[in-house]
């Protein structure tokens, strides 16, 4: 910025394409010549009036410095002096004024930006019975202020980072001092600093970025909507990366047990959250070895099943035109399609579809003769269980298809194959240093004790080792000698 107000004008106008939206309002205060510049729609303009330009218009005298204003003219509680030209330009952009005073190279901003954002509520994709109902929005601020009132200690920690070449969007790593590594902090803040894309739309593009493996399918980065899931990862050790104008929170360090978990586990009983858990599992084998074991046995292994079954898969699948492997992959074909369309479909469309896809598609194509009942049995119980741990439904996706193509062509071995392949694969996976089939592989048995099965919160007195490399702080819960809970 230069000392002549109308040359920063012209500069601003210049760099700005000069936009009709771009406002310059030009007041005499006193006798010094001042300009609030500031984006049409981003402002409240309300409050710039009220706050800044009835104050500013007061004035008698000359302004020889904008602390003195700060100090006794404008009553906004936000307002800080810049020089840098990008910095303003970005803040004009993301909705603040600029206060251009003749005489001075620095400006003030004014933080009277307001932009229309969703409101708090409860996420689709977390749904409880019971617990905190609040979930994040797509407005940075209040993402970070639902944590805060959470996690009311001195020791949470953010960082604010700035990516995206044209939307230069911010990204806040959100910590806990004393329970956090610092190694970890230190790595994910360099990765995010060596972004270098046009624009960061979605914090599903900052993921990406932080995966240590790239070309792996499966996942690495824990995500959120909810302030009190990403808060209870924060106490176990984990860091949050939060973008501004998504609802998704990210959190590293990452391992499989996390996508077991429900936050309904941690608001109801402890016995029905273990069994929950085990159902969930079990859900996972169904899905990517259901298809497969049916194929196997089908194309090879036919003498393993009952007498009564086999009779009745022979004369369901006599005179079909398919093969069994091909019935299996036209059958799964059909399901994607009709949960594509009743994705993408208007909700009040959503139940005529479920009618016309599952009962009169479905009924018409086994009387026709083109599927057999017991594929399309089949492929509805995979496509049921897949939904148990959402979070997980692409890569079981993957893994489904790979496991039939296992099963059609080297029957029970190749699925046995596959399986010893994938469980080792994963074995060996880590995410920033956390073993991911942690606390199985390597065995920690304290873990234990809030993954495979639930205990009461009572008996889980210590963080996850499975998370914490640096193994300090792990205490979480004890009594002081007056019996009473201290905790760190």
């Amino acid at each position: 910025m230069q000392k002549n107000i109308n040359k920063n004008i012209n500069y601003l106008k210049s760099q700005l394409g000069n936009s009709k939206e771009l406002i310059v309002k030009e007041i005499l205060c006193g006798k010094t010549k001042c300009a609030i510049v500031y984006m049409l729609g981003l402002c409240d303009t309300e409050i710039l009036s009220k706050l800044v330009i009835n104050p500013l218009m007061q004035i008698k005298g000359k302004i020889s410095n904008l602390k003195s204003l700060t100090m006794n003219t404008i009553t906004l509680s936000e307002a800080t002096e810049e020089t840098d030209n990008k910095e303003i330009i970005s803040n004009i952009l993301k909705g603040k004024a600029i206060l251009l005073v003749d005489n001075l190279k620095e400006c003030l901003i004014l933080s009277v930006d307001k932009f229309k954002e969703r409101s708090i509520s409860e996420p689709p994709t977390s749904t409880i019975l019971k617990g905190p109902r609040s979930g994040f929005v797509e407005n940075l601020k209040t993402n970070l202020s639902s944590l805060r009132k959470i996690l009311a200690t001195p020791k949470l920690r953010t960082i604010s980072l700035k990516v995206g070449k044209h939307t230069d969007t911010l990204i806040s790593i959100v910590y806990i001092d004393n329970i956090a590594d610092q190694s970890i902090v230190d790595n994910v803040k360099k990765k995010i600093e060596n972004i270098n894309i046009d624009g960061i739309i979605d914090s599903y593009y900052v993921s990406k970025f932080l995966e240590e493996h790239p070309n792996s399918m499966f996942k690495q980065i824990g995500s959120s909507e909810k302030p009190d899931i990403v808060a209870s990862k924060l106490l176990e050790g984990r860091i949050a990366i939060i973008v501004d104008g998504s609802p998704i929170v990210l959190t590293v360090p990452f391992i499989y047990v996390e996508d077991l978990q429900s936050g309904d586990d941690y608001y109801s009983n402890s016995a029905r959250a273990s069994i929950v858990r085990w159902i969930r599992i079990f859900s996972i084998f169904i899905t990517i070895l259901t298809p497969a074991i049916y194929i196997a046995i089908v194309l090879h292994h036919y003498k393993a099943i009952p007498l009564k079954f086999l009779i009745t898969i022979v004369n369901t699948t006599q005179g079909l035109p398919l093969t069994p492997f091909a019935e299996i992959l036209f059958i799964l074909l059909l399901f994607e399609i009709l949960y594509e369309a009743s994705l993408r479909m208007p909700k009040y469309l959503g139940l005529a579809l479920s009618i016309v896809g599952a009962l009169i598609l479905g009924d018409t194509a086994v009387k026709a003769g083109l599927i057999s009942p017991p594929a399309v049995m089949i492929v509805a119980i995979s496509g049921l269980t897949i939904y148990c741990i959402p979070d997980q439904a692409p890569q079981l996706y993957i893994l489904r298809m790979l496991f039939t193509f296992a099963g059609a062509m080297l029957g029970f071995f190749g699925i046995t194959a596959l399986m010893i392949f994938v469980i080792s694969y994963l074995c060996d996976f880590d995410s920033y240093g956390s073993a991911y089939f942690a606390p199985l592989a390597p065995f920690v048995e304290n873990d234990l004790k809030d993954s495979l099965y639930k205990t009461d919160i009572i008996n889980i007195k210590t963080r996850p080792k499975s998370i914490l490399n640096n193994r300090k702080n792990l205490i979480r819960q004890r009594k002081s000698n007056n019996g009473k809970n201290n905790h760190n």
